[in-house]
Formats: C-alpha cells, sequence, structure tokens
C-alpha cells in the first residue's frame, strides 16, 4: 500500500503554511529581545513607583517601590538616596547607615529604635527615612 499524506487522509485538517527560515529568526530574536528587555541586571535596581504627598506644611511624604536584581549575599537597600543591592547583614543587622544611604554632604545617624535613619543636611534640614 503506497504511503498517503496525513493531510489527504483527514478532510479536516489543514496546511501549516510554509514560512521562510528569515521569518522564523525575526520571530526569535524578536521573542529573545523581549525577554532581555524585561529583565535587570544583576546587582542593578530601578524604582518602579514613586508617590509624593506635600499636604502639610513644611512636610513632605515620599514612598517609593524598588525592582531589583540583586546578587547572592545582598538584597534591596539604598545607597547614596538611589535603591541599590547591599550587603543582606546590614539589614539583618538593621546598622542602616553602613549602607551609605545618604548623599555625600549629608551625616547619617540611626533612629532611636533602628527603624530607619536620618540624613542631616549642612543647612539643617533633616531627611527621615523609615523602613516598613
Amino acid at each position: 500500500m503506497a504511503s498517503v499524506p496525513r493531510s489527504a487522509r483527514r478532510k479536516d485538517a489543514t496546511r501549516w503554511p510554509r514560512m521562510s527560515s528569515t521569518f522564523w529568526a525575526v520571530v526569535l530574536l524578536t521573542a529573545l529581545l523581549v525577554l532581555y528587555c524585561g529583565q535587570l541586571a544583576a546587582g542593578t535596581c530601578e524604582i518602579v513607583t514613586l508617590n509624593k504627598d506635600s499636604s502639610q506644611p513644611r512636610r513632605t511624604i515620599a514612598r517609593q517601590t524598588a525592582r531589583c536584581a540583586c546578587k547572592k549575599g545582598q538584597i534591596a537597600g539604598t545607597t547614596r538616596a538611589r535603591p541599590a543591592c547591599v550587603d543582606a547583614g546590614i539589614v539583618r543587622k538593621r546598622q542602616w547607615c553602613e549602607m551609605v544611604p545618604c548623599l555625600e554632604d549629608e551625616g547619617c545617624d540611626l533612629l532611636v529604635n533602628k527603624s530607619g535613619w536620618t540624613c542631616t543636611q549642612p543647612g539643617g534640614r533633616v531627611k527621615t527615612t523609615t523602613v516598613s
């Protein structure tokens, strides 16, 4: 008995359209680009959301959410007032000033209960950060 193509045996079967190898290469490269662009490089962070509330006089409350891709032994933290990957031991011990969270001209002090830190600018302005 002669071999009959499978699509000829079934009446409801449709053949796949033939596509060139260039088409499939473009599809593959596009998929890889989409996957790559959605991922952060190891040891980096990006700010996802930033909300500021200035409804109270002389006081601004800012909340930010960051997405980080930290290396082993690191955790998301703050360095020079920017999100960064820091040593996990700093967070575990709650020694926030060791991750250098303030700008270069600011002084860092731990809050009494170690729930955060303050950055004091030379003019006396104080920025307080608490960790939730």
